[in-house]
């Protein structure tokens, strides 16, 4: 018997990357929303949204995957008036945080949306762990313990965690919002002054923005021209380019840069995440004239000066 699992997405700016991704794994189903957080986007309709994957797909299970900026309480809430409306057909069963051990520290510091992220979960995946220092590990779990002495730390096993650590926790969390802690949002209105987006394009036709909300100023056009794949450039963009224009971006002011470029093979996902990077072959179908389709994300104030730096290292612009 087939064990059903749904992906429902969220995408922070325009380029679909992670559902790309997802949907080359063995899911039953993406359903992915672009251009805003999830948290924003589906304040009222994600019952509605929950209720179509259930009538449609029968799953066992719906894993929601917020933005990195988000703070979910606000869709837990809305999961939980869902439980009582259909008599557990739908329940919230756990919230899990990932922790990326190589740059938390410091980082929960800034991020008012990080330390909520840390403090309210049923359990926290620490990642990277292994590319740092005990030392350094360490301070990241001190830090961890101060923010969340109870919840479970589970030390992530390379990109895997065993499936039985992190499902069927029947959460206890947001049981109530009226007993939500005084002075904590239950929305997430904090994080839109802290994560802004710029999207990066060069091809023959500009990206379209056909969403209906707009998170920040992702979809603002600054630029009007867009470098093209004639005219005698090269419709694709050397690895060794790339990397060089990966190079420059700050790992302290860019959180991550996502979406797709054309190599001399073919067209490749591309991941970078303070400082590291990861280029995945694309399953999909290639867009006709695109060579570059990145967003960039990262402090407000700061991504546009390092997405117009990249764009130019990449024959490109900032739209």
């Amino acid at each position: 018997m087939d064990y059903k699992v749904v992906l429902l997405k969220n995408e922070f700016g325009d380029v679909e990357v992670d559902s790309q991704l997802a949907k080359q794994s063995s899911l039953t189903a993406v359903s992915e929303i672009l251009n805003g957080c999830m948290c924003c986007v589906l304040v009222g309709q994600m019952k509605t949204a929950l209720l179509e994957i259930l009538e449609k797909f029968s799953p066992d299970r719906i894993i929601i995957e917020s933005s990195g900026s988000a703070f979910p309480a606000t869709l837990a809430f809305q999961i939980r008036d869902l439980e009582r409306e259909t008599n557990r057909a739908l329940a919230l069963d756990a919230i899990v945080t990932v922790i990326d051990a190589e740059n938390f520290t410091g980082y929960e510091d800034t991020s008012v949306t990080a330390r909520l992220q840390a403090q309210y979960t049923d359990v926290l995946l620490v990642n990277k762990w292994e590319h740092i220092s005990d030392r350094a590990l360490d301070d990241v779990m001190d830090h961890l313990f101060t923010l969340n002495e109870l919840t479970p730390k589970i030390r992530c096993s390379g990109k895997s965690v065993d499936p039985s650590l992190i499902f069927g926790l029947d959460s206890k969390l947001f049981l109530d919002s009226k007993a939500f802690p005084a002075g904590e949002p239950t929305s997430n209105g904090a994080h839109h002054d802290e994560v802004e987006t710029a999207t990066v394009f060069r091809g023959t036709t500009p990206p379209s923005h056909g969403h209906d909300h707009v998170h920040t100023d992702a979809c603002h056009h600054e630029d009007t021209t867009i470098p093209t794949a004639e005219g005698g450039t090269a419709g694709f963009v050397e690895e060794r380019t790339l990397n060089e224009a990966l190079s420059s971006l700050s790992k302290e002011c860019i959180y991550r840069v996502k979406g797709f470029v054309r190599l001399p093979e073919g067209t490749k996902i591309l991941n970078w995440a303070f400082g590291r990077s990861e280029l995945t072959p694309f399953a999909g179908k290639e867009q006709a004239g695109e060579v570059v389709r990145v967003t960039v994300m990262g402090e407000r104030g700061e991504v546009k000066k390092f997405a117009r730096r990249l764009a130019e290292s990449l024959g490109a612009a900032v739209v």
